[in-house]
């Protein structure tokens, strides 16, 4: 496992091995002791398929810390940090095959697009899921973020997330 640190603080990138055989690959995906180092305790594995290229999803900080890695296909990944503070509203993205991993912290919104038709794509969390969280909208022109694709699909309800500008304001007036 090879860890790099990012721009966003505390978001890390991770080179996982992949070894390759005749008939396939091999890559330790999950190993407790290495992502207790990172101060994850997993409590729950989650995976996603998806049978297109194009589909998009997030943008969304939840309550607990993310581990992500694609065990097929490719991800653009677009990291936003919506936590308190001067990086709110940082973005850093990345592309992610199955020899890659990431590590977002609590309060930093992740969201993924697709590259590749057949991709599976495993979250590993820290906490049990809840409906709470954070979200900002995908499109929005202060996060400029260049999505690949332009032919994109994704839900209504994340088409509906407000901006970063809406959340700052909902922040200012609950303090």
């Amino acid at each position: 496992m090879k860890i790099e640190e990012t721009a966003i603080p505390g978001v890390r990138r991770i080179e996982l091995e992949v070894q390759p055989h005749d008939d396939g690959w091999f890559k330790e995906n999950f190993h407790r002791e290495k992502l207790a180092e990172l101060g994850m305790e997993v409590v729950q594995h989650n995976v996603a398929y998806f049978e297109a290229a194009g589909i998009v999803r997030g943008i969304h900080a939840e309550p607990w810390d993310k581990y992500l890695s694609p065990s097929s296909g490719r991800v653009f990944a677009a990291i936003v940090d919506l936590r308190s503070g001067d990086g709110f509203g940082q973005v850093e993205t990345f592309e992610l095959g199955t020899s890659d991993a990431l590590y977002v912290p609590r309060g930093v919104g992740n969201s993924f697009c697709t590259l590749t038709p057949h991709t599976t794509y495993h979250f590993l969390v820290n906490e049990h899921w809840t409906p709470e969280r954070v979200a900002v909208d995908l499109f929005d022109p202060e996060l400029a973020i260049a999505w690949p694709l332009e032919q994109l699909e994704y839900t209504e309800r994340d088409a509906g997330n407000p901006s970063l500008a809406e959340l700052r304001r909902l922040r200012r007036q609950r303090a």
